[in-house]
């Protein structure tokens, strides 16, 4: 399903609630970067995590 994710996308990682919202900023095959609220800048492997992604939310200016 990672797949689908683009720039932009919100997300979270299922195994760190703590790390809150995180926004994908680039997608390069299975390697996602998201910038995550509390844990910064993040290379997440996505063909072993399966990030949620976030319905309706917005970016707050903690990503930014």
């Amino acid at each position: 399903m990672n797949e689908f994710l683009q720039p932009g996308d919100l997300v979270r990682h299922p195994a760190r609630p703590d790390w809150g919202k995180g926004q994908v900023q680039s997608v390069a095959g299975t390697r996602i970067t998201v910038n995550f609220e509390h844990a910064g800048k993040v290379v997440i492997n996505g063909a072993v995590i399966l990030l949620e992604t976030v319905v309706g939310g917005s970016v707050s200016d903690t990503l930014r």
